[in-house]
């Protein structure tokens, strides 16, 4: 994404949420946007549902494109983006905050990037509007100013 792209506003969808996710893995355990392509073309949905990914070693990966309607929280696709980190469990399955320091610095970047340029736009965690522990943090508490 180039910087101007990045802060400019896209009148396509109105954006009013931003909601991060996890993948529900083990720590260390290597998750490609191909793997959950995949997992969610499973699931019957036409590809990987969120919008960015974002991989045990901070780097952000492309999932849908921002003016693509996600399947990432139902009820909320139409007007928010989603986004994952690579994670979430901790090595007996137990839901956790599993996020490496990379994965902490590239989640700030990439939602203060977001925030800009969706301005009405607020950060929650999924777990606001499904019955899960994802993304197993706070995102709401940690990214209300990004």
């Amino acid at each position: 994404m180039g910087v101007l792209e990045a802060i400019l506003p896209d009148e396509r969808r109105r954006i009013d949420a931003i909601i991060v996710h996890c993948t529900a893995t083990p720590p260390g355990m290597k998750v490609t946007v191909d793997d959950i392509d995949r997992w969610h073309k499973v699931r019957g949905w036409k590809g990987i549902g969120y919008h960015y990914v974002v991989d045990l070693d901070g780097t952000v990966y492309r999932g849908r494109l921002d003016d693509c309607v996600g399947a990432h929280c139902r009820g909320h696709n139409a007007h928010s983006i989603g986004v994952c980190y690579v994670g979430g469990l901790d090595a007996q399955g137990h839901p956790a905050d599993t996020r490496t320091p990379e994965q902490k610095e590239a989640l700030h970047k990439l939602l203060t990037v977001l925030k800009i340029r969706y301005p009405d736009a607020k950060v929650y965690s999924h777990r606001r509007f499904a019955n899960k522990a994802c993304p197993c943090f706070d995102a709401e508490k940690e990214y209300a100013e990004p």
